[in-house]
Protein backbone atom coordinates (compact mmCIF):
# COMPACT_ATOMS: atom_id res chain seq x y z
CA UNK A 1 0.00 0.00 0.00
CA UNK A 2 1.20 3.32 -0.79
CA UNK A 3 1.83 6.20 1.63
CA UNK A 4 -1.73 7.71 3.34
CA UNK A 5 -2.83 11.10 1.94
CA UNK A 6 -2.68 13.74 3.83
CA UNK A 7 -3.98 16.17 1.86
CA UNK A 8 -2.50 19.30 1.45
CA UNK A 9 -1.21 19.63 5.47
CA UNK A 10 1.67 18.96 6.27
CA UNK A 11 2.71 15.74 8.75
CA UNK A 12 4.67 16.77 11.66
CA UNK A 13 6.86 13.51 12.90
CA UNK A 14 5.71 12.57 16.30
CA UNK A 15 7.51 9.48 17.34
CA UNK A 16 7.17 9.97 20.81
CA UNK A 17 4.04 8.14 20.19
CA UNK A 18 4.53 5.93 17.16
CA UNK A 19 7.01 4.80 19.62
CA UNK A 20 4.50 4.25 22.63
CA UNK A 21 1.45 2.56 20.47
CA UNK A 22 4.12 0.18 18.24
CA UNK A 23 4.49 -2.54 20.99
CA UNK A 24 0.73 -3.13 20.70
CA UNK A 25 0.37 -3.52 17.15
CA UNK A 26 -1.35 -6.99 16.76
CA UNK A 27 -1.84 -7.23 20.38
CA UNK A 28 -5.57 -7.37 19.83
CA UNK A 29 -6.16 -4.57 22.23
CA UNK A 30 -8.11 -1.63 20.34
CA UNK A 31 -5.58 1.61 20.62
CA UNK A 32 -7.52 5.24 21.58
CA UNK A 33 -5.78 8.28 20.72
CA UNK A 34 -8.03 10.76 22.79
CA UNK A 35 -7.36 14.67 23.56
CA UNK A 36 -9.12 17.52 23.13
CA UNK A 37 -9.99 18.62 19.31
CA UNK A 38 -7.10 19.96 17.12
CA UNK A 39 -4.13 18.58 19.18
CA UNK A 40 -2.87 16.19 16.13
CA UNK A 41 -4.69 13.10 17.11
CA UNK A 42 -5.67 12.53 13.26
CA UNK A 43 -2.35 13.29 12.23
CA UNK A 44 -0.51 10.55 14.47
CA UNK A 45 -3.26 8.03 13.54
CA UNK A 46 -2.13 8.61 9.76
CA UNK A 47 1.44 8.49 10.97
CA UNK A 48 0.57 5.18 12.20
CA UNK A 49 -1.03 3.91 8.84
CA UNK A 50 2.15 4.74 6.91
CA UNK A 51 4.39 2.80 9.04
CA UNK A 52 2.43 -0.15 9.10
CA UNK A 53 1.86 0.43 5.30
CA UNK A 54 5.87 1.24 4.99
CA UNK A 55 6.33 -2.52 6.98
CA UNK A 56 3.52 -4.68 5.81
CA UNK A 57 2.96 -4.40 1.99
CA UNK A 58 0.12 -6.62 2.19
CA UNK A 59 -1.63 -5.02 4.84
CA UNK A 60 -5.55 -4.04 4.31
CA UNK A 61 -5.52 -0.64 5.94
CA UNK A 62 -9.47 0.88 6.44
CA UNK A 63 -9.80 4.31 7.11
CA UNK A 64 -12.81 5.91 8.25
CA UNK A 65 -12.75 9.48 8.59
CA UNK A 66 -15.96 10.60 10.33
CA UNK A 67 -15.36 14.23 9.44
CA UNK A 68 -15.27 13.62 5.83
CA UNK A 69 -18.86 13.40 4.38
CA UNK A 70 -18.07 10.55 2.41
CA UNK A 71 -18.77 8.64 5.52
CA UNK A 72 -21.92 10.46 7.00
CA UNK A 73 -23.68 7.36 6.13
CA UNK A 74 -21.78 5.40 8.83
CA UNK A 75 -24.28 6.81 11.48
CA UNK A 76 -24.95 3.66 13.86
CA UNK A 77 -23.58 0.07 14.49
CA UNK A 78 -25.50 -1.48 11.95
CA UNK A 79 -24.16 0.95 9.23
CA UNK A 80 -20.53 0.95 10.62
CA UNK A 81 -20.75 -3.58 10.85
CA UNK A 82 -22.14 -3.39 7.24
CA UNK A 83 -19.46 -0.98 5.82
CA UNK A 84 -16.08 -2.59 7.86
CA UNK A 85 -17.87 -6.17 6.72
CA UNK A 86 -17.36 -4.98 3.43
CA UNK A 87 -13.72 -4.18 3.81
CA UNK A 88 -11.98 -6.96 5.54
CA UNK A 89 -10.05 -9.39 3.49
CA UNK A 90 -9.67 -13.04 4.75
CA UNK A 91 -6.18 -14.12 4.94
CA UNK A 92 -5.03 -10.77 4.92
CA UNK A 93 -3.87 -8.53 8.42
CA UNK A 94 -6.69 -5.87 8.53
CA UNK A 95 -6.40 -2.72 10.55
CA UNK A 96 -9.29 -0.70 10.93
CA UNK A 97 -8.49 3.12 11.92
CA UNK A 98 -11.77 5.41 12.86
CA UNK A 99 -11.85 9.39 13.36
CA UNK A 100 -14.13 10.35 15.64
CA UNK A 101 -15.34 7.41 16.51
CA UNK A 102 -17.79 8.74 19.39
CA UNK A 103 -19.76 10.17 16.12
CA UNK A 104 -21.16 6.55 15.28
CA UNK A 105 -23.60 5.44 18.01
CA UNK A 106 -23.41 2.10 19.13
CA UNK A 107 -19.59 2.07 18.28
CA UNK A 108 -18.50 0.15 21.41
CA UNK A 109 -20.47 -3.39 20.31
CA UNK A 110 -18.67 -3.40 16.39
CA UNK A 111 -15.61 -2.61 17.78
CA UNK A 112 -16.01 -5.45 20.60
CA UNK A 113 -17.34 -7.88 18.07
CA UNK A 114 -14.19 -6.70 15.67
CA UNK A 115 -11.93 -7.71 18.39
CA UNK A 116 -13.53 -10.76 19.83
CA UNK A 117 -13.52 -12.20 16.42
CA UNK A 118 -9.86 -11.80 15.64
CA UNK A 119 -10.73 -10.02 12.43
CA UNK A 120 -8.43 -7.01 12.59
CA UNK A 121 -6.13 -4.52 14.80
CA UNK A 122 -8.13 -1.31 15.98
CA UNK A 123 -7.44 2.29 16.18
CA UNK A 124 -9.52 4.90 16.94
CA UNK A 125 -9.40 8.53 17.98
CA UNK A 126 -12.16 10.70 20.22
CA UNK A 127 -12.35 13.97 22.05
CA UNK A 128 -14.20 12.00 24.99
CA UNK A 129 -11.50 10.49 27.41
CA UNK A 130 -14.46 8.12 28.24
CA UNK A 131 -14.34 6.37 25.33
CA UNK A 132 -13.79 2.19 25.59
CA UNK A 133 -12.52 2.31 29.13
CA UNK A 134 -10.65 -0.37 29.82
CA UNK A 135 -8.71 -0.41 26.32
CA UNK A 136 -5.36 1.19 25.66
CA UNK A 137 -5.88 4.61 25.92
CA UNK A 138 -3.39 7.12 24.37
CA UNK A 139 -3.57 10.74 25.31
CA UNK A 140 -2.65 13.28 22.74
CA UNK A 141 -0.77 17.07 23.59
CA UNK A 142 -0.68 19.48 21.94
CA UNK A 143 2.39 19.73 19.36
CA UNK A 144 5.58 21.49 21.71
CA UNK A 145 7.34 24.43 20.36
CA UNK A 146 10.25 22.49 19.96
CA UNK A 147 8.91 19.82 18.51
CA UNK A 148 7.80 21.92 15.98
CA UNK A 149 10.66 24.57 15.34
CA UNK A 150 12.61 20.83 14.92
CA UNK A 151 10.44 19.80 12.11
CA UNK A 152 9.93 23.05 10.21
CA UNK A 153 11.20 24.10 6.55
CA UNK A 154 14.79 25.20 5.85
Amino acid sequence: MSEINSGNMKLFNRPFYSQKIKPYIGKGLIKVLTGQRRVGKSYIMLQIMNEIAKENASANIIWINKEKSEFSFIRNDQTFSDYVSTKLITGKDNFLFVDEIQEIEGFENVLRSLQANNDCDIFCTGSNANLLSGELPIPIQTISFSSAFATRMP
